[in-house]
């Protein structure tokens, strides 16, 4: 898995392998990580491909000490499943005035 951050995304590819097995396309601001897409190639689907890129772009997250904003339904689901992770989830804290 690697960050193209040109492309905005993190990428997967199987060593020795060129084509693009997944991706995970973000937005990022400079407090937080909004994931906003994932996709994975039919042929790599059921590989795992999906579960290692959430995996390596919340830790690339974490390493930067950013807050995560997972819009993408994959992404909110994983996190879901894997409350190690949901500490980085971003919560909206709304003022409420006198």
């Amino acid at each position: 898995m690697s960050d193209a951050p040109e492309a905005n995304r993190y990428e997967a590819r199987f060593e020795g392998e060129s084509t693009v097995a997944g991706f995970a396309q973000y937005i990022r601001t400079a407090e937080l990580v909004a994931f906003v897409h994932t996709e994975v190639s039919p042929a790599y689907e059921g590989r795992g491909v999906g579960a290692a890129l959430a995996r390596a772009a919340l830790d690339a997250a974490r390493a930067a000490n950013l807050l995560v904003l997972p819009t993408c339904p994959f992404f909110a689901g994983w996190i879901a499943r894997h409350p190690e992770y949901q500490d980085l989830v971003y919560q909206s804290r709304s003022r409420v005035s006198d």
